[in-house]
């Protein structure tokens, strides 16, 4: 029964894939992509790996799925003449020809793989107590593999950085998106009164067992932004101005702090990002403490944009 399910859902994820490459309207293929992204959800759930499953449905059909829809709604007005053109034949052979011949490249490499696969699996396990934390994904994420972790956000920092650098002289330092409005008895309003304090919890409680269960500050992050976002939606609090001493500070200060402690093993342990054995854990949780707000805000204002209003606005 589980290996029908399984086709299945192999099934449906490939017709999602075909469709959202052919979809001709930028909204449909959207949608696609996010239900796409919500079935890569179950697989990860199927192959046990949770982890990865919570960031694919938070960052990739959820976050991902609002900014490109945002950018689907912008595209609107050119839509229809871009729709009117067809490309050539020798195009169209060209795409699909393309198309075949890195799905063979893919399925070669795939059925090259030596067997068993290859795994760093048993050298995790042997020494992950040296790190303190019981989840091996956090494990590898900030210890065994924790300049990565690091590139990551400092390139998310970056990105928050190249949007808002598409700021128009005018509205520099001002206030990204238009002052949302809602009607305060509406269900908008609502929702957005009683559902962040849950949200905030489960944010919350995802991120602090990430360290021995499968969650973590990213997890936790995309669903603290959600609720900010959607306290902004309602109405009830207006986006920051770009210009706040303390917004930029709380954007840098994850990276740094990481980096501040990346410079301290050197001292301590003798390498860069090495933690003295004593102290591991505590400068794991450190690290992911000062990065939860950091993720937060960038997740949040990624997805507002670059300022629209000036700050007398």
């Amino acid at each position: 029964m589980m290996d029908w399910l399984n086709l299945g859902l192999a099934a449906l994820i490939l017709g999602l894939g075909i469709w959202v490459v052919l979809a001709r309207e930028a909204f449909s293929a959207v949608v696609g992509f996010i239900s796409y992204g919500l079935l890569l959800t179950l697989v990860w759930v199927q192959l046990s790996g949770v982890d990865v499953a919570l960031t694919e449905a938070a960052i990739g059909g959820g976050l991902t799925g609002a900014l490109l829809i945002g950018a689907a709604s912008r595209l609107k007005r050119t839509e229809n003449a871009v729709s009117a053109e067809q490309p050539g034949t020798a195009l169209k052979w060209l795409a699909a020809g393309l198309s075949a011949a890195v799905t063979v490249v893919l399925a070669v490499c795939v059925l090259a793989l030596p067997e068993p696969a290859p795994t760093r699996a048993a050298e995790v396990a042997a020494n992950i107590d040296s790190t303190g934390v019981g989840n091996p994904i956090t494990a590898v994420l900030l210890a065994f593999r924790a300049m990565d972790t690091l590139l990551e956000a400092v390139v998310l920092v970056f990105a928050l950085i190249g949007v808002w650098s598409l700021t128009p002289d005018r509205f520099w330092a001002g206030r990204p998106g238009n002052r949302q409005t809602a009607d305060p008895n509406g269900i908008l309003a609502y929702i957005a009164s009683t559902l962040p304090p849950i949200g905030i919890v489960v944010g919350l409680y995802i991120f602090w067992i990430g360290a021995d269960y499968p969650g973590g500050k990213f997890q936790g992050a995309t669903i603290l932004a959600a609720m900010w976002l959607l306290v902004i939606m309602a109405g009830l609090v207006d986006t920051p101005t770009i210009s706040r001493v303390p917004l930029r500070m709380a954007l840098v200060l994850g990276p740094l702090v990481f980096i501040g402690i990346g410079f301290l093993g050197v001292v301590s342990a003798g390498a860069f990002l090495a933690y003295p054995i004593d102290y591991a854990k505590p400068l794991i949780l450190t690290i992911e403490f000062a990065l939860m707000p950091t993720l937060t805000l960038i997740l949040g204002l990624l997805l507002l944009g670059a300022p629209q209003r000036a700050v007398e606005s």
